[in-house]
């Protein structure tokens, strides 16, 4: 029997750990890759699976995203797909935004009634991970689980910053902690392959990712009504119940993008000659939006492990190990390195480039120097210009720039003058 699921993108909330990138749009709308939305990942996952129901849950500045997944996913008339924004709304029953994952589920959950489903898959919209949602389902039958939990083997070290599962022979769990202390966590291996126990990695964490039965949801909601979390409420109380609580080992790459380190290591890793996650693949393709934008365009440069989207303009300079996103514009004689460059919304035309001699166009002028950077959309970047990262540099927020374990992050649309110095001094070759 083929399985109907239904599937339910958790949008998140603040996106404080990501700001400035989530200061105008939601966690989901956060570009990566030079031409994706993280959005477009859990999307894809789900496409690629056979899911095409899908709703995307968010209630903090979701514009930029709505505006995306109408955009991009269009289903024709033959299928009964679709991929839905569901923004926090007050209804009779609830006047209150989303208080956590379970509560978002919880007040859209009347959203579910009007179609056909044997199990919900429920996952977050911050993760950069290719799965197969199709084999998680037949395991969560052939196991005759209420919920599954998709779950990563960590080290030790990595156990402390996750849930944990305690996973018996049968695959089932018995037991569950939300971040142990390091003493505790000796206490919470569990069997898995003999690679991962070679390579340390024998705890079992919590990806973020659940399946549950049609109708678990509904009992548990009615039997715990004030609580508002999965991972910290809902699936421990399911375990102690007696539920059968499945864990799904994912043996493949995840990470989570929830914040600026994060993003940043995870975006970069994509340059890499073998990336961990792969968007070269021919099955499991990552969809967005269909720009119909021209070709990019590099003159007089040495590039190197550079991603660099469609519709860029590279006029010369070095650029190594980083992301250019859509729409750059990039002087010459300029230097990019470790860093991620997020492109334009819109091209700047070059009449108006041409009469305001005055103003600095959209783009990074000449002569600049960028590294262990983040440079955000619509950003009017001067001649001269160096933004220089390190790990030395101390978290600052200021108005122009924040700094975040080294890493600058120049947010949407800011102007830098000529000459203007961010960080460590430039030291040009």
């Amino acid at each position: 029997m083929h399985l109907k699921i239904l599937g339910l993108i958790l949008g998140g909330g603040v996106g404080s750990r990501l700001f400035p990138l989530t200061a105008e749009r939601s966690k989901p709308a956060v570009p990566i890759g030079g031409k994706y939305r993280l959005i477009d990942i859990p999307i894809s996952n789900c496409l690629n699976s056979g899911v095409t129901k899908i709703y995307v849950l968010t209630q903090f500045n979701s514009a930029s995203l709505n505006k995306h997944i109408k955009n991009t996913y269009h289903f024709d008339l033959f299928s009964n797909g679709f991929v839905d924004i569901l923004a926090a709304e007050q209804t009779r029953s609830s006047g209150e935004w989303f208080q956590g994952t379970a509560d978002a589920v919880r007040q859209t959950a009347h959203h579910m009634e009007n179609h056909e489903y044997d199990l919900v898959l429920i996952m977050a919209g911050d993760q950069l991970y290719q799965m197969d949602f199709e084999k998680m389902a037949k395991y969560h039958q052939a196991q005759n689980a209420d919920i599954t939990i998709a779950t990563i083997p960590v080290n030790a070290h990595d156990a402390t910053g996750f849930g944990i599962m305690k996973v018996n022979d049968q695959g089932l769990v018995e037991r569950f902690i939300e971040k142990p202390s390091a003493e505790a966590v000796p206490d919470w291996k569990s069997q898995v392959s003999g690679e991962m126990q070679g390579e340390g990695r024998e705890y079992l964490a919590s990806m973020g990712i659940y399946i549950f039965t049609k109708g678990m949801l509904t009992k548990l909601f009615n039997a715990h009504p004030n609580s508002t979390d999965f991972g910290k409420e809902i699936i421990p109380k399911a375990i102690l119940e007696g539920y059968n609580v499945a864990s799904y080992e994912h043996a493949g790459y995840w990470t989570d993008v929830g914040s600026i380190p994060s993003y940043y290591e995870a975006s970069l890793e994509l340059t890499e000659g073998i990336p961990k996650f792969n968007l070269f693949d021919n099955k499991n393709i990552i969809y967005t939006r269909p720009r119909l934008l021209a070709p990019s365009k590099i003159t007089d440069s040495n590039v190197n492990r550079c991603l660099v989207a469609e519709g860029s303009l590279i006029q010369g300079g070095t650029f190594d190990r980083s992301i250019i996103g859509i729409r750059s514009r990039l002087g010459p004689d300029t230097i990019v390195k470790d860093s991620i460059i997020l492109g334009n919304d819109y091209f700047e035309t070059l009449e108006k480039i041409v009469n305001l001699p005055h103003e600095i166009p959209m783009g990074i002028g000449a002569n600049g120097h960028i590294e262990r950077a983040i440079i955000d959309k619509n950003c009017r970047i001067g001649k001269n210009v160096s933004i220089i990262g390190h790990p030395d540099l101390k978290d600052a927020t200021h108005d122009t720039h924040i700094i975040s374990e080294g890493i600058i992050v120049i947010p949407k649309g800011t102007v830098l003058p000529d000459g203007t110095s961010i960080g460590h001094k430039a030291e040009k070759t």
